[in-house]
């Protein structure tokens, strides 16, 4: 059987969320986390690249692929 949209961590913490709601509590916003910034070829402008544990920006920087890096700490959409 495939995995559909109400498979795995997502849905569990989609019920969990439901679950506080529907006991009048609001749901705690999504931990934040490290997210790195920067300017590339393609996108001149300052812009989210990806999460910290997800890319290096040091690797980054000294590849060339981007540059103007910064690392700040920012809640998951």
């Amino acid at each position: 059987m495939g995995k559909g949209y109400a498979d795995g961590p997502a849905v569990e913490e989609a019920e969990q969320r439901l679950d506080a709601l529907e006991r009048g509590r609001e749901p705690a916003p999504p931990p934040e986390r490290p997210a790195v910034y920067g300017s590339t070829e393609d996108e001149p402008e300052r812009h989210f690249i990806g999460w910290l544990d997800d890319v290096d920006p040091d690797e980054l920087f000294a590849s060339g692929q981007a540059w103007g890096l910064t690392v700040v700490r920012r809640r998951p959409e």
